[in-house]
């Protein structure tokens, strides 16, 4: 078991992003997940992401404020505690249209090591 307090969290900072703010919650050090890793992102009013994609799927969770995303012709608006995957080489664009800090958590598996 690893624990890794809020305040220990790292931030970082995430290509073609916005008004965002990232903290790392778990991941890319010693003891953490082997497959994965988690964020915690806030988005600004006006934050977001995009449009662009990854060669890596991602879910995507609310906690609190709304985010509305684009994705495979498709435009939904997510509120707390919804949740979406986006595949890989998906295109979508993800932006806070509210006057309300959104907070997101980011599952996404660690990038592909090249030898």
């Amino acid at each position: 078991m690893r624990i890794k307090r809020f305040n220990e969290a790292e931030p970082y900072e995430a290509p073609n992003h916005f008004d965002m703010h990232g903290m790392r919650l778990q991941g890319f050090e010693q003891g953490g997940p082997e497959n994965f890793w988690v964020g915690c992102s806030h988005f600004l009013p006006g934050g977001g992401a995009g449009p662009d994609s990854s060669p890596l799927e991602k879910v995507y969770v609310i906690l609190d404020g709304e985010l509305t995303v684009e994705a495979d012709g498709e435009t939904v608006i997510l509120s707390k505690m919804d949740s979406v995957t986006i595949g890989a080489n998906v295109e979508r664009k993800i932006t806070n249209q509210s006057n309300a800090i959104c907070t997101m958590l980011v599952i996404m598996p660690y990038p592909e090591k090249t030898s």
